[in-house]
Order: C-alpha cells, then structure tokens, then sequence
C-alpha cells in the first residue's frame, strides 16, 4: 500500500495514516542527535546515525539504526536491528494528522559491530551468556541482561513516539536534547525529527 492507495500524501486519519506507513522508509543523510550520559559524568555525547524502517500492514515493523563515526557517515560503526509490533495509539497534539505510537521490540534486538573499537567496546560490557561479539557478525541479545545497554534479563524494550506524515515525509519523534530515550510513556517526544523519505526494495534490511 502507498501514496497512490491512500490517495494523500498527508494523511489525517488513523487509518490513513496505517495505510500510508505501510512499506520501507529511511534517512534523507546521517542525522545528529544526542546520547543520554550513562557514565555519570554529566557529559551528553553526540550520535550519528542513519535510520531505516520497514512498516508491514500487520503492524510489525522492523528498524535498523547504523551509527557512524563521522559527519559523513564514512566510518560505520555498528548496526541495531530492531523487529517487533506496533502498538498505534490516540492523536498526538503536536499537528494535525499526527498519531502516538509505540515500538514493542519483542521479535529481536540485535547489535553488529563493524570495527575492532567497537568490538572491543561490545566485549568488555558482555555477560556470560552472549556470545563473543565479532566484526560483522549479527549477535541476537533479545530478552538477554546488557549492563552496558542498561538492560535487564527478560526485559522488552518499548519505545514510546509520535508518527507523522506531511508531503509524502515520515516523522519521528525528536530525541530530548538531554538525549533521555522513550522508554516511558511520560517520555514520549513532543517535537519532530528530521524525516525519513520513502524508498523501494525488496531485501528485509529493515
């Protein structure tokens, strides 16, 4: 389903927003965004990273966040896969059109590190449990504890956002710029992102 099937590039209600959403989606370019301090040291760290999504009509979705290095996104550092459901939710006050809607990240979590920092990084923080983290080896940490991630044993992940379409453009939510994540509802965004633009392909990278 797209623009064609929903008839709008700026869909308003639920429903067509849902059906608007459906396909893959990613970064006009590498996005900076802040990092929450979770050293203690009162320090927010800078991100960057490109973002690719895949909406399916059975409200799954997959994401993959590829981090980078530098302004260019040249250094590739690491990717994270993200698939679970959709849970859609009431409008979000922020515009017309705009709908509250959570990730449940319960079908995988998983982490590839591309460079030997990283990797090295990935190591020092990992349980027992995981498997030795490699350069391009995707390691699945779903339901597993990750100190380093500040996750526990068991937990699954809920991101709390926004969605928003306006001339055929995808919104996010706009990370806090104390880079605390949406890991509550009270913590749900209440500015946007920059967009993510709709895009062809068949592969299942997001």
């Amino acid at each position: 389903m797209d623009a064609e099937t929903t008839g709008t590039a700026d869909p308003r209600t639920l429903d067509e927003v849902k059906a608007f959403a459906v396909g893959r989606w990613e970064s006009l370019t590498v996005e900076l965004r802040p990092t929450e301090d979770r050293a203690g040291n009162g320090v927010i760290e800078p991100t960057r990273l490109r973002r690719h999504f895949h909406y399916r009509p059975d409200d799954t979705f997959t994401g993959v966040i590829s981090q980078y290095g530098d302004d260019d996104g040249e250094l590739h550092l690491l990717d994270f896969e993200f698939r679970g459901r959709l849970v859609w939710g009431g409008p979000h006050p922020i515009a017309d059109g705009a709908f509250e809607i959570d990730y449940v990240l319960d079908e995988a979590f998983a982490v590839t590190p591309t460079v030997p920092d990283v990797v090295a990084m990935l190591n020092r923080g990992r349980p027992d449990e995981l498997d030795e983290f490699a350069p391009g080896v995707r390691q699945d940490i779903l339901g597993k504890a990750f100190p380093l991630f500040d996750i526990a044993a068991g937990q699954i992940l809920t991101d709390y956002d926004l969605i928003y379409f306006v001339n055929g453009l995808l919104f996010m939510g706009a990370k806090h710029v104390d880079g605390t994540p949406f890991d509550r509802p009270d913590r749900r965004p209440h500015q946007l992102q920059i967009p993510l633009v709709r895009v062809a392909g068949d592969g299942d990278r997001a």
